[in-house]
């Protein structure tokens, strides 16, 4: 599918597009953490700030190719492998859903998906784990679904193909830097959440929230809304009455 927003949208969104971890599982401290150790164990020491701050978001082909081009060195061949492992047993024993997020996801009246950077294997075992899984059926679209990972747009391409809506109808919620940036390059509308990522990571979405609460208000926005100047008139205006 093509790029663009395809000149300007209205009316509410017609797609709303979740990201995985950190968004609808409170999974990002927990594969990060993950994560570094595995690095370090690797040869590559990380601490935990390091793996978010590096490799928040992007695919595990993406981390690989990130310490190649930085240090010059290879992973070991069983790295993905290895990683998958340690990261489901740590679902197993301490995965969580978002708080919030079940609420507003059962609130829905437009169709959603899940698009995320993670394996298909791992997506529907956090969503299992958390008890999300049903609310998705086979609207779960991964990484392993296209040719480049996050912050290229093409999962997000992909996910609104597969659920027939254009791309300028689509909404995304994202919490990484290269979440924010593939969800522009597709011609979406994206949504920082900031509960677990700084603000200042995230100032390339179109809004930020800090709870799913606030989540509702702003998908009710009709998407013209998202024009240039248009949300930071709406935003003042609330500061404003409070």
């Amino acid at each position: 599918m093509a790029g663009g927003t395809g000149g300007i949208a209205t009316g509410r969104a017609d797609l709303v597009i979740f990201d995985n971890d950190g968004v609808l599982v409170d999974s990002e401290l927990l594969s990060n953490r993950v994560l570094a150790e595995l690095l370090t164990e690797s040869g590559q020491p990380t601490t935990l700030q390091e793996s978010i701050s590096r490799y928040m978001g992007g695919t595990l082909s993406f981390v690989r190719h990130e310490v190649r081009e930085r240090t010059g060195h290879e992973l070991p061949a069983a790295f993905e492998s290895s990683f998958e492992e340690r990261l489901y047993r740590a679902f197993d024993e301490e995965l969580e859903p978002v708080p919030g997020v079940k609420a507003v996801i059962a609130s829905l009246t437009v169709p959603f998906c899940v698009a995320s950077s993670g394996s298909v294997e791992r997506i529907v075992r956090a969503l299992d784990k958390t008890e999300l899984l049903p609310f998705f059926g086979s609207h779960i679209y991964s990484a392993d679904h296209v040719a480049r990972g996050k912050p290229a747009p093409d999962v997000f391409w992909h996910a609104a193909s597969a659920m027939s809506v254009p791309p300028s109808r689509a909404i995304v919620v994202e919490d990484s830097p290269n979440g924010v940036r593939a969800a522009r390059a597709a011609g979406m509308v994206v949504l920082g959440y900031t509960a677990f990522t700084p603000r200042d990571r995230l100032a390339e979405a179109d809004a930020l929230f800090s709870a799913m609460e606030e989540l509702p208000d702003l998908l009710a926005l009709p998407l013209e809304t998202w024009r240039a100047g248009s949300w930071d008139r709406i935003r003042g205006d609330r500061s404003q009455d409070t």
